[in-house]
């Protein structure tokens, strides 16, 4: 009798064993690591002077002769933003390659630099730029708003490479710009009258605001320079969660925090660790996530009620599991992020229901996949596919799965398995089939695009 138990119990431990190793996740490689080393300074009178340097690494299996990088400061000149009242002013002093003056190509958003030399795999090139600029007035992200500076995409930005530098086209709705972890070093010269907010853990404990930081394994850094903003502090386990404002009420600011502090929590909980010590909610801008950071003032330059600022502020921070940690190609796989971060935020939000509720608008809809890349949506309708339709069709998978729960053990275990990785259509499609024991494609069909998997 005890020898049939040990050989019961063994066969489990062996079992749960082999479940835990089945699954093996398969990354879209990223092709190129990066580096920055970047000097920025800032006058009295908004002109920023910025001294950028980037050990790009070759990891693809190519050979490369060029380098494309996106320069996105570059869509709000008067050129390119004809528009704006007050564009950006941008002058580029010198492009350098390996410590040689470079020659260059800029156009929209794209900076192209031929090589004259090779960067065989395994081997790296160094890209400096040196440039001066004024942030825009009602541009997008980047952009002057009243006697604050937000500098989104402030710096020449390395993409992926997958057979090419996988740049797109800029678009103004949604992320064009697509990013692999990279490490930074920032050193910084502000006016003193000025509050720094980074990506960065360490703004926080700076005492003079001529410094620097070192942030690691993140896909972009963000910096934002506040006049005289309002703050609210609260600590959540050894998160320093702050919310800043400006002209809000403190009641407000607190209600914000008290939001964020409790979506924070849940989050953790319930999908894995937040690998920062602290987190920055902006209440200015448009609502969007940074890695360290959420800024929710607006939705697309639209004014919203205090109740939709905190919904925002509760998506984004989801953003910061699902596109700041498991990343995703933001032009070609927009869906991905966003859905999941929807459905995220519907559990936080609706704790005491079993299974998820959503509107179906597909028959109101023309048939299109919600994975298609961005600029084969008309920008009126993007959102009701890359939101909305994800949004119903993973609802209604996790319902005919188990619910609630299940969706939240789904995303715990999507994270663990892809955390630092990138994801596209294809292997999440995989993995959600593996997890939920799925057989077939049918419950994809209409609504994703498959078999688009970029190899290298």
């Amino acid at each position: 009798m005890k020898k049939l138990l040990f050989i019961y119990f063994l066969s489990i431990f062996l079992l749960i064993g082999c479940l835990e190793v089945v699954f093996n996740p398969h990354e879209v490689p990223a092709g190129s690591q990066s580096n920055y080393n970047m000097n920025l300074s800032m006058d009295t009178n908004g002109l920023f002077s910025a001294d950028i340097s980037i050990d790009i690494l070759n990891v693809s299996n190519e050979k490369w002769d060029e380098l494309k990088l996106y320069f996105i400061p570059n869509m709000f000149t008067s050129e390119n933003s004809p528009q704006l009242n007050t564009p950006s002013e941008i002058g580029i002093e010198s492009v350098e390659i390996d410590n040689q003056d470079a020659s260059y190509s800029l156009e929209k958003d794209t900076i192209n630099i031929p090589l004259r030399t090779l960067v065989s795999p395994n081997e790296s090139v160094k890209f400096q730029m040196k440039y001066h600029f004024t942030l825009p007035i009602d541009g997008f992200r980047f952009e002057k708003i009243d006697s604050n500076y937000h500098l989104a995409q402030w710096y020449p930005m390395v993409p992926t490479y997958q057979k090419g530098w996988n740049k797109q086209g800029y678009s103004s709705k949604g992320e064009s710009y697509h990013t692999t972890f990279s490490n930074f070093n920032l050193t910084f010269d502000i006016p003193n009258e000025y509050t720094l907010v980074t990506t960065s853990d360490e703004d926080r404990l700076l005492s003079v605001n001529n410094n620097s930081f070192r942030i690691e394994n993140v896909k972009e850094i963000f910096v934002a320079i506040l006049k005289d903003p309002q703050v609210i502090q609260k600590k959540s386990d050894n998160v320093n969660i702050r919310v800043f404002g400006k002209g809000e009420s403190e009641e407000f600011l607190d209600e914000v925090a008290e939001t964020a502090v409790e979506s924070f929590n849940y989050f953790q909980s319930n999908i894995g660790p937040y690998p920062h010590k602290q987190l920055d909610i902006i209440l200015d801008g448009p609502g969007m996530e940074y890695p360290g950071v959420v800024t929710a003032g607006s939705i697309y330059g639209r004014s919203v009620t205090n109740e939709a600022i905190k919904n925002i502020v509760i998506h984004e921070i989801a953003h910061q599991w699902f596109y700041g940690i498991v990343s995703n190609d933001p032009y070609t796989n927009a869906w991905l992020d966003e859905g999941i971060a929807e459905i995220a935020t519907y559990l936080f939000r609706m704790p005491n229901e079993k299974e998820f509720s959503y509107i179906d608008f597909s028959d109101k809809m023309e048939p299109l996949p919600s994975n298609l890349p961005l600029n084969e949506y008309s920008k009126s309708i993007q959102s009701n596919y890359i939101y909305g339709q994800s949004y119903t069709n993973l609802a209604k998978i996790f319902n005919q799965h188990g619910g609630k729960q299940t969706a939240k053990d789904f995303l715990s275990s999507y994270f663990t398995h892809y955390k630092y990785k990138e994801v596209d259509t294809d292997e999440f499609v995989r993995f959600m089939k593996f997890y939920l024991e799925i057989e077939d494609d049918s419950l994809f069909e209409g609504w994703l695009e498959l078999g688009k998997t970029k190899n290298e």
